[in-house]
């Protein structure tokens, strides 16, 4: 854990991905030992609801947040009731909207998704539906989609790639280019988040 809360420490807000703990006790062990670390700060989280089609295996998005810097304005379980798709998630995306006062953009929204490895392709596109719903409710372009996405190598064929609108909409920009590795296995090169 402590190696987590020296990376958590260096945020404002963190993203923590595949939470599976049934019992609820991570989270707040986490944070008392954040606490610890980083005294000047004061830090708080924001969970999803758990998910995931299987009751045996489910997980939570998890958002790790210091209180003095970062407010949460607004969250937001997506249904995945889209008519004529529904069900596309896995894991549907948790979003959530924060303001933070002393940067230069004062409010933004976070999107979250862990794409399920065999359904990279629909999840993905799917994501786009989600993401025009949350530009159109909450009134902002300010939005980054964030996660494992699973967007490369065997997951995501290059054939497959046009039948993404995350990849084909010009007007979106990408901060990790497609060329670069985001796994921690030397023995892979995989552009997944």
């Amino acid at each position: 854990m402590i190696i987590l809360a020296r990376i958590i420490s260096r945020c404002d807000v963190c993203l923590l991905q595949e939470v599976r703990d049934n019992k609820g006790t991570a989270v707040p062990k986490l944070l008392k030992t954040i606490g610890r670390y980083d005294p000047q700060n004061q830090y708080d989280a924001l969970a999803s609801e758990r998910l995931g089609r299987q009751k045996s295996y489910q997980e939570q998005y998890v958002f790790v947040f210091r209180t003095n810097t970062v407010t949460v304005t607004g969250q937001y379980q997506y249904p995945d009731n889209l008519r004529g798709d529904e069900d596309a998630f896995s894991r549907e995306p948790f979003v959530v909207r924060f303001r933070a006062p002393k940067t230069t953009i004062k409010e933004f929204v976070l999107i979250p998704q862990h794409t399920t490895p065999s359904n990279t392709t629909k999840e993905l596109d799917a994501l786009y539906d989600v993401l025009q719903q949350v530009r159109k409710m909450w009134k902002t372009e300010n939005v980054m989609l964030l996660g494992d996405f699973n967007a490369d190598c065997g997951y995501l064929a290059k054939k497959n790639r046009k039948n993404v609108r995350l990849i084909t909409d010009s007007s979106l920009y990408w901060l990790i280019p497609e060329n670069s590795d985001t796994t921690v296995r030397l023995t892979t090169s995989c552009s997944y988040d």
